[in-house]
């Protein structure tokens, strides 16, 4: 079974609040077996726009991915996500 990721990409627009969509996801990535590769840190955006925030998310299958997202726990995050900041998530899966 090959693993799922999700590649985010943010900009925070509320630094002040963006620790409670954190805090609201966190159920959900730990639910669906979610394992931080890179969160944050330093970039180089050498094609195309950059966002200030990149992370990258593995989860033990595609399915597993899709399922965190489509959870009601990280559907709550979502909300508070899109009041304080700006980004795009992609889900692929891994080879």
């Amino acid at each position: 079974m090959s693993k799922g990721y999700w590649i985010a990409r943010v900009d925070v627009n509320d630094p002040e609040n963006y620790p409670q969509y954190v805090e609201t996801a966190k159920p959900a990535f730990e639910r669906f077996g979610a394992n931080f590769l890179a969160r944050g840190g330093k970039t180089n955006a050498i094609e195309g726009p950059g966002r200030a925030r990149n992370v990258v998310i593995e989860f033990p299958s595609f399915q597993h991915a899709v399922d965190c997202y489509n959870s009601p726990e990280y559907q709550e995050a979502v909300k508070i996500r899109q009041k304080v900041a700006d980004g795009e998530i992609v889900i692929v899966e891994g080879m």
